[in-house]
């Protein structure tokens, strides 16, 4: 299948790469340092995350968690050759059974505005690489492939649901251009599959919440350290 790339003013987009500065990842873009969505959303999750590595242990924790890095970075390769109509650069059986599962649906994609594109905001002070923002059956929508051990309930995923409503509110930043509709298309280890069509309205309120507490934790610890 080939698929159709839109020309977008690429000059707007920025060029920086994320880095790890301290417990979380920043872009630096026009001098501005943006923390990065994953680690806005991220600090929601450490009571369970630190919940989950005491039960299963660092070692396994360290594992597991390195495991699932390499799978999801493999099958997204695989991904991107395949949009780009490039050979397929992985061959490690698990990211090609998970991409196989997932190409049905990845085929209802076209018109694709972003690919692995880093975006951002002024407004929200975040920025972020975002999967594809792109047309999904007929609608133009921000899309996040994810691979998981198993199918994971809806309630377990908001975080993906608010990190593709971020990269929304970038794009319609920087190009005036409105999204609706967020979409993550989800393949497991144990075969599942399953596609989640949102509104991206519905998450805005969540995410400023969010955001709003991760500046004051993260003005707060800034501060302890300019005292110590």
């Amino acid at each position: 299948m080939k698929f159709n790339f839109i020309d977008i003013d690429k000059s707007v987009l920025p060029t920086a790469k994320g880095r790890r500065k301290g417990k979380y990842r920043f872009y630096e873009v026009n001098g501005t340092n943006y923390p990065s969505v994953t680690s806005v959303l991220g600090v929601r999750k450490k009571v369970e995350l630190q919940q989950w590595r005491d039960r299963i242990g660092e070692n396994v924790a360290n594992w597991e968690m390195g495991r699932a890095a390499r799978r999801g970075t493999a099958t997204h390769n695989l991904i991107e050759n395949y949009i780009k109509g490039e050979p397929l650069t992985e061959k490690s059986i698990l990211p090609l059974g998970l991409f196989k599962l997932m190409k049905p649906y990845i085929d209802q994609i076209q018109n694709i505005h972003c690919l692995e594109t880093v975006l951002y905001s002024q407004k929200y002070k975040l920025a972020g690489q975002v999967d594809c923002i792109a047309e999904y059956n007929g609608k133009l929508s921000v899309i996040d492939f994810k691979t998981a051990n198993k199918e994971r309930k809806e309630e377990w995923i908001d975080n993906y649901f608010m990190q593709c409503t971020a990269y929304g509110l970038m794009y319609e930043e920087m190009y005036n251009t409105e999204i609706e509709d967020i979409v993550v298309i989800m393949g497991g280890e144990d075969g599942s599959m399953v596609t989640y069509v949102k509104k991206k309205a519905d998450y805005i309120p969540k995410l400023e919440e969010v955001v709003e507490d991760f500046y004051k934790m993260f003005n707060l610890e800034y501060n302890e350290q300019q005292l110590s």
